[in-house]
C-alpha cells in the first residue's frame, strides 16, 4: 500500500475563468479569477488547515495565484501538466483537481523550477527584448522588399541595409535625394574604397510613390522597436544593479570581455555586473558564451545552480540529454516536447562552435556531425557546453581551451588504446 506524505495538501485545476479546488474529505469548491476571488481561496485553504497546494502551470494564469498563495505562506507547488495526465476516463475541471490533489498528496509529483523575483524581473525585460528584435528583423525584410521593387539592389553590395552606411542611404533616399553619386558618398570609407562602383549602380532605381511610401512606413517601424529596444537596455541595467546591490562594492571593468557580434545590449559594465553577480567566477571562460547570453542564462536559470543535484539533472532539465524511450528488445522513437529557452541559449552557442577551428568542442561536434547529422552535433555540444557551465559555478571547475590538436592526440590515444585492446583479445601483437 502507498502511504500519503502530505496530508494537508490540496490541488488546484487553473482555467481562464474558474479554479477548481479540492480538498481531501471535502468537496470540490470553485472560485473565479478575480483579485477578491483569489483572496478568498487562500482564505478557504487556511481555514481548512491545507499546508501545501499543488497546480498545474497553465499559460500565465498560475502567476498571479501562486504569488498570493506564497505572501499566506502556504507551500505552493507548480507542477509540469504531463505529470498529472488525467487517468483513462472522461475529463472534467472537477476531476482533474481531485487527480492532482491525490498525486501530490502521495508525493508522486515533481516542482517546477521558479527563480526569485529579481531574477523574473530580468527574464520579463529580456524576452521583451528578443521580441522586440524579431520584430524589427521582420521590417528590415520589409526594407527590403520596397527596395528591390524600385530595383534599388543595395542589399547585394552592402552586408546589411540597416547598418549605418544603409541607413544613411534609406533616409536620403526618403529626404528626396536620388544622385546615386551623392548617396553613394554616405557609405563608409572602407566600403567606398572597394565598391563604389557597384554601389553606385546598385542605387540607380526606378522609384515610384507607393515603394517609397512602404519603405518610409518600415523605416519608421523599425526605429521605433530600436527605440523599446533601448528602453529594455535600461531596464535590464536596473535589474543588474538591483541584484548585486550592497554586494562587492560597485562594478569595475578591469579586464578586456570577449566581443559581441550581434544585438550587444546597451549596458554599461555588463561583464562586470556579471562578475559581481556571480561572486568573480566568469562563464566567458568557456567557449561560445559571451556576455550576453551569459545575461540571457541568468534571466533563465538564475545565479544558484545549486538546485540541481548533478549536471545530468542540469543537462535533463535543459532538453539537452538523451532519451530514453525502450520497451523490451524495441527501442521506439521519441518525440521530444520541446526544449525551454536557457536550453536553446546553449544550442545557440553550440552552432557558433561547430565552425570553430580552434576549440575542442568544434571538432568534437564536426565528428558527431559525420555520423549523425547536423542537429544531433548542435544538441551534443550543447549538452557539453551545459555541463560545463554547471562544473564552473558548483564544482568551481577551472576551464582551460587546450585546442584541438589536443583533442585530437587525446582521441589518437583513445583509438591506439582500443587497438591493443582488440589485439590482445584476439591473440594478437601490435609491432
Amino acid at each position: 500500500m502507498m502511504k500519503k506524505i502530505r496530508l494537508n495538501s490540496a490541488g488546484i485545476d487553473i482555467g481562464a475563468k474558474k479554479l477548481f479546488v479540492s480538498i481531501e474529505n471535502q468537496p470540490v469548491k470553485s472560485f473565479e479569477t478575480f483579485t477578491e476571488d483569489l483572496e478568498m481561496l487562500a482564505t478557504y485553504l487556511i481555514s481548512h488547515g491545507i499546508k501545501t497546494v499543488a497546480m498545474e502551470a497553465t499559460g500565465v494564469y498560475w502567476v498571479i495565484l501562486y504569488d498570493i498563495l506564497m505572501s499566506h505562506s502556504i507551500d505552493v507547488w507548480l507542477v509540469d501538466g504531463r505529470s498529472t495526465k488525467q487517468v483513462p476516463g472522461r475529463k472534467t475541471d472537477v476531476k482533474d483537481c481531485q487527480w492532482i490533489q491525490q498525486l501530490h498528496s502521495y508525493g508522486l509529483l515533481n516542482k517546477c523550477f521558479i527563480p526569485d523575483n529579481l531574477v523574473q524581473e530580468l527574464r520579463t525585460y529580456q524576452r521583451l527584448r528578443e521580441d522586440h528584435i524579431r520584430s524589427s528583423a521582420m521590417h528590415i525584410q520589409h526594407m527590403q522588399k520596397a527596395l528591390i521593387l524600385m530595383n534599388i539592389r543595395l542589399k547585394e553590395v552592402i552586408s546589411q541595409i540597416h547598418g549605418a552606411s544603409g541607413i544613411r542611404i534609406i533616409r536620403a533616399i526618403l529626404s528626396g535625394e536620388r544622385s546615386a553619386e551623392k548617396l553613394a558618398s554616405l557609405c563608409d570609407s572602407r566600403i567606398l574604397k572597394t565598391k563604389k562602383e557597384w554601389v553606385m549602380k546598385s542605387l540607380k532605381g526606378h522609384y515610384n510613390e507607393s515603394c517609397l511610401f512602404s519603405l518610409e512606413q518600415a523605416v519608421n517601424c523599425y526605429d521605433f522597436y530600436q527605440q523599446q529596444i533601448t528602453n529594455c537596455d535600461i531596464k535590464l541595467e536596473q535589474v543588474l544593479k538591483k541584484m548585486h546591490k550592497d554586494e562587492f562594492g560597485q562594478p569595475k571593468n578591469n579586464k578586456a570581455r570577449k566581443p559581441i557580434r550581434h544585438h550587444k545590449p546597451n549596458i554599461d559594465n555588463m561583464g562586470a555586473h556579471l562578475m559581481i553577480i556571480f561572486k568573480e567566477i566568469d562563464a566567458t571562460v568557456l567557449p561560445g558564451i559571451t556576455d550576453y547570453n551569459w545575461m540571457q542564462l541568468l534571466a533563465e536559470i538564475g545565479a544558484d545552480l545549486k538546485k540541481w543535484k548533478s549536471e545530468k539533472h542540469f543537462t535533463s532539465w535543459l532538453g539537452l540529454a538523451p532519451k530514453q524511450h525502450n520497451s523490451g528488445k524495441r527501442n521506439r522513437n521519441y518525440k521530444s516536447k520541446g526544449t525551454p529557452k536557457a536550453g536553446l541559449i546553449f544550442k545557440q552557442a553550440a552552432v557558433g562552435l561547430l565552425n570553430s577551428k580552434h576549440i575542442a568542442l568544434g571538432a568534437f561536434g564536426r565528428k558527431i556531425r559525420s555520423k549523425k547529422g547536423g542537429l544531433v552535433a548542435i544538441k551534443a555540444v550543447a549538452r557539453k557546453l551545459a555541463e560545463l557551465y554547471w562544473k564552473l559555478f558548483v564544482k568551481g571547475l577551472e576551464y582551460v581551451e587546450n585546442g584541438i590538436h589536443k583533442y585530437q592526440e587525446r582521441m589518437l590515444l583513445n583509438k591506439q588504446r582500443s587497438v591493443k585492446r582488440m589485439a590482445r583479445e584476439l591473440g594478437l601483437e601490435v609491432i
